[in-house]
């Protein structure tokens, strides 16, 4: 199949040998529809595997609602992670598919959409069309009545607050939805969940599964994220990793529990002041985690040197951890220029004890958010203990991105981001091209002049010239490197 591209190729022939070997790799990478039984299922499906004549594959599961199907009762095609294929594109598609994974139809609709892309709606509409089989109002519709299914299934939310949570405007819309995709009324979606529903929960808070791909190394994403866990604003549990988080109509905290032994989900408790936030709050944990990554085709890649493929015999699944906030990412490197990783958490630390909004209620280790933007852009020298240099590019970098003279949301072209970062006194190629893999998610970043990535590459002899040949994975590769260091708290290298 197409994973080895940055676009997927949906062939027929190959698609019906990936169901019928139910290949659970492809799970979200498409959608098999039977014309017989009027069905669109994982390509993992148990079911028998209907004749190939009675088959038709769509991209989405939006394109197979839109044709009349229906999600089949026993393989749940709309619980398989995200396609990675929209985190790797660059394009138009794969721009609008990642701001409506945000939410951004859900709170300013389609114009709000074709707005932030620039394009008109018209256009917009007619590309996604011919491209995925459906339209952005359909693709979001689809990505609501996922979103409701997992809490009616996983929660003791009343469907009232499931409703709004998942994005629907109204009552009967909701009922409308989750009636016509899934065939059964909510109420009948939730008796059939059975055990777990109904349990005390505490105000505001809701615990859902998030779905991830096989394997999975929960243990070097974990210790990554707790390395560089801010006082206050993250925190690394016993289990997982906790943080706050600043959404799009309110506050709200994360608790994300993983370990070795996590199956094909991990959980994770949110609070939130809104329950309209509950899809972007998800979306961002998810990029957080890396969890639509397709580990199979990226280790597959990367093993194509002796040296590398042993660090991936070592590390399978390994995760390039992302963020919940690119404009967050931005601030990060810059504090954590030239310092130790423990040094800049301090720094940061302090930064947002001084300028950061505290929550209403403390959660925890968790006591206020990453500061805004605008707070930066206006923030006294002593609320920024740095060099003078480096306080002044916090605050160039915070201005630009308050006004909107630089954009780093889910729908950036990233063609641009590293011309516009560097645009910005004290902003390097290497600290741009670090918001680039964690910021905003992209898996082919090579950080060819990181001095930790050098000396990996020196002690395994391993020729620069060959991470060509890891694309479009090279974010992976470096993880991989980084992962090879002596594990040092104190050494200098990327918060």
């Amino acid at each position: 199949m197409a994973a080895m591209d940055d676009r997927f190729v949906l062939d027929h022939e190959r698609c019906y040998r990936a169901a019928q070997s139910r290949d659970a790799r492809f799970d979200g990478w498409f959608f098999t529809a039977v014309r017989t039984t009027g069905i669109y299922c994982r390509p993992s499906c148990p079911a028998i595997t209907p004749k190939q004549s009675n088959c038709e594959f769509f991209r989405t599961a939006a394109a197979a609602q839109q044709h009349g199907y229906r999600a089949c009762k026993r393989c749940r095609p709309d619980a398989t992670p995200g396609s990675p294929e929209w985190d790797m594109r660059g394009d138009l598609v794969g721009r609008a598919m990642r701001l409506i994974a945000d939410g951004v139809i859900d709170r300013g609709g389609v114009s709000g959409l074709a707005a932030q892309l620039h394009y008109s709606e018209r256009h917009l509409n007619r590309l996604l069309t011919e491209e995925l089989g459906a339209g952005p109002i359909a693709l979001a519709r689809a990505q609501r009545a996922q979103t409701a299914r997992i809490l009616i299934e996983t929660s003791d939310l009343s469907m009232s607050d499931v409703a709004f949570a998942a994005g629907f405007g109204s009552i009967r819309q909701f009922n409308d939805t989750v009636r016509e995709v899934y065939a059964m009324p909510p109420t009948e979606l939730r008796k059939r969940a059975g055990s777990g529903i109904g349990a005390a929960r505490e105000a505001g808070t809701v615990s859902v599964r998030l779905a991830l791909r096989q394997p999975f190394a929960a243990a070097p994403l974990l210790a990554f994220l707790a390395d560089r866990a801010i006082p206050g604003v993250e925190a690394a549990t016993a289990e997982g990793f906790a943080r706050t988080l600043d959404l799009p109509h309110g506050h709200g905290t994360v608790d994300v529990t993983i370990g070795d032994d996590a199956d094909r989900h991990v959980k994770a408790t949110f609070r939130l002041s809104d329950w309209r936030d509950l899809a972007p709050a998800v979306r961002r944990v998810r990029r957080l985690l890396d969890l639509d990554a397709d580990p199979v085709a990226i280790d597959e890649v990367l093993s194509n040197n002796d040296t590398m493929g042993r660090l991936v015999v070592a590390r399978p699944g390994l995760r390039s951890p992302g963020s919940v906030d690119a404009a967050e990412t931005v601030v990060r490197a810059i504090v954590g220029q030239q310092v130790s990783v423990a040094g800049a958490r301090t720094v940061l630390g302090r930064i947002s004890a001084d300028l950061g909004e505290p929550l209403q209620a403390p959660v925890g280790h968790l006591a206020y958010l990453f500061p805004t933007m605008e707070r930066l852009a206006e923030a006294p020298a002593e609320t920024l203990p740095m060099p003078t240099r480096r306080a002044d590019t916090v605050r160039r970098v915070a201005e630009r991105i308050a006004g909107g003279t630089l954009a780093l949301d889910a729908g950036i072209d990233r063609r641009h981001v590293v011309e516009q970062l560097t645009a910005v006194a004290g902003i390097g190629p290497w600290t741009a091209q670090y918001v680039m893999m964690r910021g905003l998610g992209d898996p082919d970043v090579f950080l060819a002049t990181d001095l930790g990535v050098r000396r990996a590459l020196d002690t395994l002899g391993i020729d620069a010239s060959v991470a060509n040949t890891w694309r479009p994975w090279r974010s992976y590769a470096v993880h991989h490197l980084w992962a090879t260091l002596p594990v040092l708290r104190t050494r200098k290298e990327p918060i």
